[in-house]
């Protein structure tokens, strides 16, 4: 079956149709037999319908010749839908009906007048052109709406090769959003694609022996011969990994389609430049991310990574363009990777919806293989279970998303985000696919930079990523055994978080039958079960955390402790600040500010009281600090002559609305704040501000960003010492709250 077989079954119906119209001596003038859809594509499969329209110039009578005209056409066993209409008719029918607008573009001329033919052709194409702008984001909400039914060509288990998406549709889709002029398509791509599942489909016709798009379990192996491929397993590759790519060229087209339907028409507003830098050397660009001019791929192998997490997070496209020439140009990533490399890639996987697009780029251009070479063992992998409703790689992908809906409920958003990701990679493996992954995930974790603890953690979770689904739903939740199998497992508060997060994700990824409101609260009330056996095992220790090692206080801060130092050491992959003065109600908080004002993104910071002097260390991405322009900066927010809060603007709702949340249970010498959000410029101050307007001291801060989300912990006391009473401490988080809701990003 191939495209010679589809000519030949298109020249015989031609034939037929235009002897029927001959043998019932339809008129040369003034009428026209027209086939339009896959019938005017020349694309008929062995089964396919005939899709024509008689077609006549207004006040011609037709005759018998509009109800005769189709006899012979059945009589021959073809499948016929048929209709008769004036020219006007015709158009007005495309004006108000979208679908029959899409089916007129492939217009062919089969039997009367073909000159009648050419004019309804350069009508219903200029008309398609004159109104593409109006008519386009119509087709496009069509087309959702259709994605939502059929689901995925690539991940869907039972898929339809013309409806599902990626599929023949989408393909006639393209054509029609080319014919608009408004935007163009890898043609060559996209044409080798649309042949090759217009063969699949004659070969499904024809081992099904009717029309049918849709591929059931039991027919891949049937269409491997005739399809000259191996076995089953490389029919489902094949046709996968063809509606991925058709998949990946539409939603480009369609965001690019978005972006010329609402950028201006006017000549002046369509030369307006269209470059904004996002971040260094990576740019914004017709609602795609790019490399500006300033960009040096081959300097910087981290790039890759950030123009990734840019774009998803942004839920904009990272143009396959830019992508492929990061991947071709930028350098090795060191092992392990740098701290930056692992906070860009958590970014990007806890970026929600926004990733699933990003992702697939990323695999389209092979830069996947920079990142994840273990990708390609789960790459279109089916999945066994029919609980499940995507492809083991697309269900990771789909883990990952629901898994940034919960990184609040856990301290480490980084090591769920890793576990979701890598927590179904040893289904590639014929043993229990959990105990074949853990070494892998061990591998890719420790290779990503995470210390042994971390690596630790991540290879649990994917060790053990069933247990709870498992267990809540096979034993007895309120059997202390029970209790006993998973605290044996889990071992730690910390991992049951992790554990429980992972399990949701999955599930809800899998479908909404494996997340059921049964399944959940089964769940849940084995993990509070058994939290409360780990809570009255546990060991705790109330006093704040104390650096490892203090510093060396400077001999002109000794002798007068009004004054402020500020040190600056290069790391790796950033710069270690050290701001060291007497203490005082206040210091944290201007010492954040001078972050904040200069648009120095903070990644962790230790803050303690030694002796007299307040200490801080903060860790940030910038290697290039210069130590006497943030002395000179704090030194203005310190005498007054500088407001931060003048310097931050433009307030912007973040994904992640605040959290505060007080924890009694933390410190039995302070009052402990937990404060989860957005990673963004100016938390750590507005937090610290809005403690020293209370009057309020932080003795201890333990401040980290664990990819989007900040983690900070902050031990707080009143100035004379001592814990904060009930109704301080609810003050100081409402203050808190307060301060974070109204959120603000830098001025540009």
């Amino acid at each position: 079956m191939n495209a010679h077989d589809r000519q030949r079954r298109t020249a015989a119906a031609d034939e037929l149709c235009a002897k029927a119209y001959a043998d019932l001596g339809g008129p040369d003038v003034g009428v026209a037999l027209v086939a339009v859809g896959g019938y005017g594509r020349a694309e008929l499969a062995p089964y396919s319908d005939l899709d024509v329209v008689l077609v006549h110039d207004e006040g011609v009578d037709l005759g018998e010749l509009a109800e005769k005209l189709w006899y012979p056409l059945w009589d021959s066993g073809n499948n016929i839908d048929h209709s008769v209409r004036s020219l006007p008719e015709t158009i007005a029918a495309a004006e108000a009906d979208l679908r029959v607008a899409l089916g007129m573009l492939d217009a062919r001329h089969l039997a009367g007048d073909p000159n009648l033919t050419l004019r309804l052709r350069t009508n219903m194409l200029g008309g398609w052109r004159r109104e593409a702008r109006r008519r386009l984001p119509e087709m496009h909400e069509l087309v959702k709406a259709r994605h939502d039914i059929m689901g995925e060509l690539a991940h869907v288990s039972i898929p339809d090769l013309k409806e599902a998406e990626g599929g023949l549709r989408d393909a006639t889709a393209l054509k029609a959003l080319v014919a608009s002029w408004l935007v163009d398509v890898p043609h060559v791509e996209v044409e080798r694609c649309r042949q090759a599942l217009l063969d699949t489909r004659d070969v499904l016709h024809a081992v099904a022996g009717r029309a049918t798009d849709r591929i059931n379990p039991e027919m891949w192996a049937q269409l491997a011969e005739p399809l000259g491929l191996a076995d089953a397993g490389a029919v489902q590759s094949h046709v996968r990994e063809l509606g991925r790519r058709m998949t990946h060229i539409a939603r480009l087209t369609w965001h690019r389609v978005d972006q010329v339907v609402a950028r201006p028409t006017s000549l002046r507003g369509a030369r307006r430049p269209d470059l904004r830098t996002v971040a260094p050397g990576i740019a914004l660009s017709s609602g795609e991310i790019v490399l500006d001019a300033t960009a040096k791929p081959a300097n910087d192998p981290i790039m890759l990574l950030r123009a990734a997490a840019e774009a998803a997070e942004r839920g904009v496209p990272l143009a396959p363009t830019t992508a492929a020439r990061l991947a071709r140009l930028c350098p090795e990533m060191p092992v392990p990777w740098p701290e930056e490399a692992r906070h860009q890639l958590v970014r990007l996987l806890a970026a929600g919806r926004g990733l699933l697009p990003v992702w697939e780029t990323l695999e389209e251009t092979r830069a996947l293989d920079r990142i994840l070479p273990e990708w390609e063992l789960i790459r279109s992998l089916p999945h066994a279970s029919i609980i499940h409703r995507f492809t083991v790689d697309r269900h990771v992908v789909e883990t990952c998303i629901e898994a940034s809906e919960l990184i609040r409920k856990v301290a480490r958003p980084d090591v769920l985000m890793v576990a979701a990701l890598l927590h179904d990679i040893g289904k590639c493996d014929t043993m229990e696919h959990s105990v074949a992954g853990e070494p892998i995930a061990r591998e890719v974790a420790a290779r990503w930079g995470f210390d042994g603890d971390e690596v630790d953690l991540v290879g649990n979770l994917v060790r053990w990523h069933l247990l709870l689904a498992e267990t809540a739903t096979t034993r007895d939740p309120d059997d202390p055994a029970t209790v006993q199998l998973i605290v044996d497992r889990v071992k730690t508060q910390e991992m049951l978080s992790l554990l429980t997060a992972l399990t949701e994700a999955d599930a809800k990824a899998a479908s909404p039958k494996a997340w059921s409101t049964w399944r959940a609260r089964l769940v849940r009330h084995l993990a509070n079960r058994t939290l409360a056996a780990l809570v009255a095992q546990a060991t705790h220790s109330s006093a704040p955390k104390v650096p490892e090692q203090w510093v060396q206080i400077p001999r002109e801060i000794g002798d007068n402790p009004s004054k402020v130092h500020v040190g600056v050491d290069r790391t790796a992959d950033g710069s270690r600040v050290t701001v060291i003065s007497g203490d005082r109600v206040g210091l944290l908080a201007d010492a954040a500010a001078m972050f904040a004002v200069q648009r120095t993104s903070v990644r962790a910071a230790k803050v303690w009281t030694q002796d007299l002097y307040g200490v801080s260390v903060w860790d940030t991405d910038e290697q290039h600090l210069d130590a006497a322009v943030l002395r000179t900066r704090l030194a203005s927010i310190v005498e007054g002559r500088l407001d931060a809060r003048e310097r931050l603007s433009r307030p912007r709702p973040g994904r992640l609305e605040p959290r505060v949340k007080i924890r009694p249970e933390a410190s039995s010498t302070a009052t402990v704040l937990e404060i989860r959000m957005d990673d963004r410029p100016g938390v750590v101050y507005l937090v610290c501000a809005a403690l020293a307007f209370l009057g309020l001291s932080v003795r201890s801060a333990h401040v980290s960003t664990l990819g989007p989300q900040a983690v900070d912990v902050f031990y707080v006391q009143e100035v004379d010492g001592g814990v904060l009473t009930p109704d301080r401490a609810d003050q100081a988080a409402h203050a808190v709250r307060e301060a974070l809701v109204r959120t603000v990003t830098l001025e540009a």
